[in-house]
This record gives C-alpha cells, sequence and structure tokens, in this order.
C-alpha cells in the first residue's frame, strides 16, 4: 500500500482534505483509507478507518498522568511510537491501495518529535509521501511564504521523503491572490520582489539573503492550488502522487 501523510501548520486544512481528497479517489474507484493520528482530534470531518484514539487519548492521559493540555498531547505524540506497528496491521488487514494519514493539527508534535519519522517507518514498508500544505490565506503575506518553504524544507530533512506541495484553501481567496502565490514559487524574482516591498528601504539584504538559500535549498517546487470545499485541484493533486508512486499509473499496489 501506498501511504501519503498531510502535513501542514495548525488550521491549514489537513483534516478537511484528507476527507474530501479520499471521497474524491473513491469515487475514482479506488481502494482508499484513512488514518487518523491525531489523539488530541475531538471532531473530524470524515469517520477514520483506523484511529489512533483507539489506543491512545489526551484526556485519559490528563488524568493519568496528572498533565495539562500540551503536555498531554507532547507525551501522546510520544506514545503513538508504541502502537504504530499495531496501526500498520490494522491497514494492512484493509488491504487498500492508498492510505490517507492525517498527522496532528500540531505540526511539530508529529514532525519534530524523535517518534515522527519512527511511525512513518512502522506503518509500513511499502512507498511513502508527504503532502505539505501552504495555508492560502496565511501565505498572502511573501514572509509568512518563506517561512511555509522553510518549514517544508525541514519536514523533508526530518523524513527523507517524496514531497508534494499544495496551496490548500484556495476557495478563501480572489484568484488574483492564488495567482500572485503561485507566481512566487515558479519565479523567485517575483517573490523578492513582494519581499523588498514588504519590507523596504534598510532590510533589503534580508530579501537578497532569503533568495540566495532558497536557490542553494533547491525550493523552487511546483504548488498545487487545491480547495476542500470545491474540490479544486484534486486531479492535479491525484497526478503528482501517481508520479511519485507509480510513475503515472493509477494507485495499485
Amino acid at each position: 500500500m501506498f501511504i501519503v501523510f498531510f502535513v501542514g501548520t495548525a488550521g491549514s486544512g489537513k483534516s478537511l482534505l484528507t476527507a474530501s481528497f479520499s471521497e474524491w479517489l473513491r469515487i475514482e474507484e479506488q481502494k482508499v483509507a484513512t488514518l487518523n493520528l491525531d489523539p488530541g482530534a475531538t471532531r473530524l470531518p470524515y469517520t477514520p478507518d483506523v484511529d489512533v484514539r483507539d489506543y491512545i487519548r489526551v484526556e485519559e492521559i490528563m488524568d493519568k498522568y496528572g498533565l495539562g493540555p500540551n503536555g498531554a498531547l507532547i507525551l501522546a505524540a510520544d506514545l503513538i511510537a508504541d502502537e504504530a506497528s499495531r496501526l500498520g496491521t490494522e491497514l494492512s488487514e484493509l488491504n487498500p491501495d492508498i492510505v490517507l494519514v492525517d498527522t496532528p493539527g500540531q505540526m511539530e508534535l508529529f514532525a519534530f518529535r524523535a517518534s515522527g519519522p519512527y511511525i512513518a517507518k512502522e506503518l509500513t514498508e511499502g512507498p511513502e509521501a508527504i503532502v505539505y500544505l501552504f495555508d492560502s490565506v496565511f501565505s498572502t503575506d511573501p514572509l509568512n511564504y518563506v517561512s511555509n518553504m522553510f518549514l517544508s524544507a525541514a519536514i523533508y530533512t526530518r523524513f527523507f521523503l517524496p514531497q508534494v506541495h499544495v496551496l490548500s484553501k484556495c476557495d478563501l481567496l480572489p484568484k488574483d491572490e492564488v495567482d500572485r502565490i503561485l507566481r512566487w514559487a515558479e519565479d523567485v524574482s517575483e517573490l523578492e520582489a513582494a519581499i523588498d516591498e514588504r519590507l523596504r528601504g534598510t532590510r533589503r539584504l534580508l530579501s537578497q539573503g532569503l533568495s540566495q538559500a532558497i536557490y542553494q535549498l533547491d525550493l523552487n517546487f511546483e504548488l498545487i492550488q487545491v480547495s476542500a470545499m470545491t474540490n479544486e485541484g484534486m486531479s492535479n493533486l491525484n497526478a503528482s502522487l501517481e508520479r511519485v508512486f507509480t510513475g503515472g499509473e493509477k494507485f495499485t499496489y
């Protein structure tokens, strides 16, 4: 089975994209399963086929260890590692072609704890990829966009998995705003000009340094605009994942 992890900052739309893309794949007659990896989720826009909350719940950890919400989330993120093999077995029993994994709302709990790469490794021996979400509303500021670029690079250095980048929640922005962000992804000079306009004058060195780092780290990647509300971009997201996993063929493992 192919496994796709949806990763992004809090509020970037991971759960809603998991829900919408899984339904889109089912309509396309793909055998898909969903995995919720957020032990603190109180409400999800889909019913997970496999759910970490069946084994670990933040409320129970708070009661058992006398922790507050943040401490319980951190401990829960590490405890998930002990259940990774069992979660992987559950997924295998479903025999899906592709699994969509909804990671915790607080990205750092999955991406920047030692348990994150371990969990990814233990779920399956099959191919895996990451879909990193750029929140379109957050990314309208060029400096916010750049921070997302470097976060996506940090995610890559943590997992070393193929990565697809999407501009999520595009339905919330006017088309010209979406197009402007997409131009930043296509042409670093457009991004540098936007940073210059934002910073002005004496802080130009920062934009120059950021531009150089973008070139050196090869952060000029394709950005796919998607909307979980309208299904815009789902076919492009699917095509990108098919290229990663199967060279363009449908998901059949």
